[in-house]
């Protein structure tokens, strides 16, 4: 372990990320705000965090929408989440996995399935506004579509019901996008609706997550200058720093200066300092954390929804004598002044900081033996091949101190426990509280796929037998689906059927592993040959022997679905016989060569049959049959 000079000298420049430091617009919008941000006073506009998957009861924030609490949404529905990795193939399939956007493993956020016409998905009420004051509003979107050639999300900005913003296409960047612009309150608003209208049609994608939708005042310029770190030393002198304001926003801008006694987090005013400089007197060591409040007014001042925050200024108070207590595991060691230090022991040494301040460092050093640390790892491989639905959980450390550093991949990880994992290879390094540390590689391994075969295409004539397609799983398989043109009727044993196509057409059998987590699917195309089986004699002899007493039609069954008129007329036209919805091959039906009652003569007599097909073509057939005595 190493201590450079840099550490006790300068400030860790981390604790800034953790203040409300000058933020200068760069939102996606027409117009920007090139000044200072205030606090975000739409608290609501993360939608909060929780360890539930999905969040109860409906926040009905959504006018018109349903709320889906079994994800994921339909069209039309939305639902607050923290992940959308635990929804399974649809969300692996159709849109990317993510979550919200923070550091909050459980934040939550909107997903919203666009409704297929134009509608609100968000409104809600914003109180409290200052009058003649401009103000940023904004939000996080991500186009969750997986996939190109899709809709795009189109998103409208609308204030007490008016349109004043629109976002244009969202598109697919695989990364959240922070959309919004500039306005300004009118005299006497100081309340107004917020909503947002999605502009796209439904259907294939136009589907998006939203987050962290926001509303602050915006104003000047506010700085301390230089922005970079103030170092002094402990017997030094006090340090003035001023406030800079640029821009003209603000015609009579007044100042409350602020200090922060936990590195940012929260902010107290200090009584009377409203000028716009102020002297830090205090030279006892350590960081001190100074920022401002700008305002037009000082009724906008004791408002926080009308005023701005300047960057944060720190202070650091170089300390003339430092003591150092640490304690290292064996073989690791301590720099000090460019020295390694490698046994317990205690170490002094004079400096003189970057910054020119006298030091005197006192090092009290401990070595322990190595805890030769272990890990004991809970491992859930992805449920099917190509999911990315993976957990990999620490059940317990053992013989280390705690508490531990965990990385994975090179990356910090505060618990060490991930979930939405795809397959592949995670490096874990765990270190305890006196560098004693322990590596794994985890290795997570996709389950053998599951496949279905319902073999290759076939070519069948119309009517023919039934054909018997049977189903090849991987894997015992349940809820055999089959979709196609015709209807299927399956309850029992679906993983095969017998079936009669009407048409050529595609057949698809969609079917789940047993334990219904893992689906496949597979298709063939039945190509069906238009054969017409129909049979017209040409001659009969009513003479009641037995032997082609009745003119009737023959045909193949189920190829001929039905004779829905067979007519019979003499040589001027006259009709002599009528049936209708008559099925084929059936004797009794036809034409007995009488009318009403009576024999006709010998000669030739003329036809016409409307016949329906299988495939529910219908053609007319027309001839003529010589009667014979």
């Amino acid at each position: 372990m190493q201590l450079q000079l840099s550490i006790f000298f300068s400030v860790y420049i981390k604790y800034i990320s953790v203040a409300i430091a000058m933020c200068l617009c760069t939102l996606q919008g027409y117009s920007q705000c090139t000044g200072n941000l205030g606090d975000n006073i739409f608290l609501d506009g993360d939608f909060g965090s929780g360890a539930a998957n999905i969040l109860t009861p409906d926040p009905q924030i959504a006018p018109g929408y349903n709320y889906a609490f079994n994800p994921p949404p339909n069209d039309g529905s939305y639902t607050i989440t923290n992940n959308t990795g635990p929804w399974g193939g649809f969300a692996t399939n159709a849109w990317v996995n993510i979550r919200d956007n923070s550091d909050d493993p459980n934040g939550y956020m909107m997903v919203v399935n666009a409704s297929f016409e134009p509608s609100l998905f968000y409104e809600n009420l914003v109180e409290g506004l200052c009058e003649n004051t401009l103000y940023v509003f904004s939000a996080d979107f991500y186009n969750l579509v997986n996939g190109l050639n899709q809709i795009n999300p189109n998103v409208s900005f609308l204030l007490d019901g008016v349109e004043v913003f629109e976002s244009g296409n969202i598109v697919e960047s695989d990364n959240w996008q922070t959309i919004g612009f500039t306005f300004a309150t009118g005299p006497g608003q100081t309340s107004l609706r917020l909503a947002l209208r999605n502009n796209a049609p439904g259907g294939l994608g136009n589907d998006l997550a939203l987050d962290n939708i926001s509303f602050r005042a915006c104003g000047p310029e506010a700085l301390i200058l230089p922005e970079e770190v103030a170092n002094i030393c402990e017997d030094g002198s006090p340090l003035e720093i001023e406030a800079t304001i640029i821009g003209d926003q603000y015609d009579t801008p007044v100042v409350q200066w602020q200090q922060s006694f936990d590195q940012g987090l929260t902010w107290q005013d200090l009584p009377g300092e409203n000028g716009l400089s102020l002297v830090h007197t205090d030279l006892s060591s350590g960081m001190f954390y100074y920022r401002y409040l700008l305002a037009n007014d000082p009724d906008n001042l004791m408002n926080s929804f009308c005023r701005v925050n300047s960057n944060v200024k720190i202070i650091n108070v170089v300390p003339k004598f430092w003591t150092i207590v640490d304690t290292l595991c064996d073989g690791l060691s301590f720099e000090l002044n460019n020295n390694l230090f490698f046994e317990t022991g205690i170490y002094t040494d004079s400096l003189i900081s970057s910054v020119g301040c006298d030091s005197i460092v006192t090092l009290d050093l401990t070595i322990v033996p190595d805890a030769n640390i272990e890990a004991v790892f809970d491992v859930a491989e992805p449920t099917c091949a190509d999911f990315d639905d993976g957990q990999i959980s620490i059940e317990t450390i053992l013989n280390g101190q705690a508490p531990y550093s965990i990385f994975i991949n090179e990356e910090p990880h505060p618990t060490g426990n991930i979930n939405a994992l795809e397959v592949g290879a995670y490096q874990y390094f765990i270190e305890d509280v006196f560098g004693c540390s322990f590596e794994s590689t985890i290795n997570l391994q996709d389950p053998p796929p599951f496949t279905v075969d319902i073999g290759p295409d076939r070519e069948v004539e119309l009517g023919c037998d039934p054909i018997r397609i049977n189903s090849i799983v991987s894997q015992p398989a349940s809820n055999f689906i089959w979709s196609t043109m015709d209807t299927i009727n399956c309850e029992t044993n679906c993983e095969r059927i017998e079936w009669l196509p009407s048409n050529s057409q595609t057949l698809t059998l969609t079917a789940s592993t047993a334990d219904g987590q893992c689906f496949a699917s597979d298709s063939l195309f039945v190509e069906v040959v238009k054969v017409r089986k129909v049979y017209i004699p040409n001659t009969f002899s009513p003479n009641f022997d037995g032997i082609n007493d009745v003119f009737s039609i023959q045909g193949a069954v189920p190829n001929v679905k039905v004779i829905e008129k067979f007519s019979v007329y003499n040589r001027w036209g006259a009709l002599l016989y009528e049936g209708k919805d008559l099925m084929p091959n059936d004797l009794v039906s036809g034409w007995d060569g009488t009318i009403d009652g009576e024999k006709v003569n010998a000669g030739v007599y003329f036809y016409s049959a409307v016949i329906r097909f299988l495939d529910d073509e219908i053609l007319l057939y027309k001839g003529n049959v010589t009667l014979q005595k």
